[in-house]
């Protein structure tokens, strides 16, 4: 398995992946990554940790609360910003089948094919279950299959488990972060020519170990 040092990779990050300069994120520019999240259980804690973190280290991310101002048309820009960002975190926290905008923006993740790293926040991958359609779910017949689509889907790929009264934040903060950059790398390596690859991984030994 391959292992990454944060401060090496962020370096490596900053002179190939953002090679255009500082990035500051509007609802008109396509961001790195989107963070998929149930505002209600992690905004102020593990979301809005990992939003600040990877944009410290200009990996431009999009969070609905910090990434639109008022009078902006909600899905709109999340649906503008998952077409163009090049990665998804799915943030699965124990109200997260409530949310029909939730499900939606996973949905949408995966329909048009980004990669999307979940993580089990305060909760066990068969615990999630997307709502009948005669309970408070507003949706149609055909956006229901979509949500349990997703859900399957999601639940199924290899993520993080993350119970908040046991483990260590800064290691889950840790974590995540190395798996969005090995991931972003991945989809650059893929877009790029063989010859910017091979330059990138020349210059940073950490990417073959």
């Amino acid at each position: 398995m391959q292992r990454f040092t944060n401060s090496a990779v962020m370096k490596n990050m900053s002179r190939h992946l953002l090679r255009d300069g500082p990035r500051v994120l509007t609802v008109d520019q396509p961001c790195d990554v989107f963070i998929n999240h149930r505002s209600i259980d992690t905004k102020k804690t593990f979301s809005g940790l990992l939003f600040q973190y990877l944009s410290h280290h200009d990996i431009k991310c999009f969070l609905d609360s910090k990434s639109m101002k008022p009078g902006d048309r909600l899905f709109d820009n999340i649906n503008r910003a998952i077409h163009g960002c090049k990665v998804g975190v799915a943030v699965l926290s124990p109200r997260y089948c409530h949310s029909t905008y939730c499900l939606h923006e996973l949905a949408l993740m995966l329909e048009t094919k980004k990669r999307v790293i979940p993580i089990f926040y305060d909760v066990i991958p068969s615990q999630l279950r997307v709502m009948s359609k005669g309970s408070s779910m507003a949706c149609s017949s055909r956006d229901l299959e979509r949500y349990k689509w997703a859900l399957e889907e999601t639940q199924n790929t290899v993520g993080l488990l993350f119970d908040p009264s046991k483990q260590d934040w800064s290691e889950l903060l840790r974590n995540a972060s190395n798996a969005v950059i090995k991931n972003l790398m991945e989809v650059e390596e893929e877009n790029w020519s063989p010859s910017i690859s091979n330059v990138i991984s020349e210059k940073n030994p950490l990417i073959n170990n």
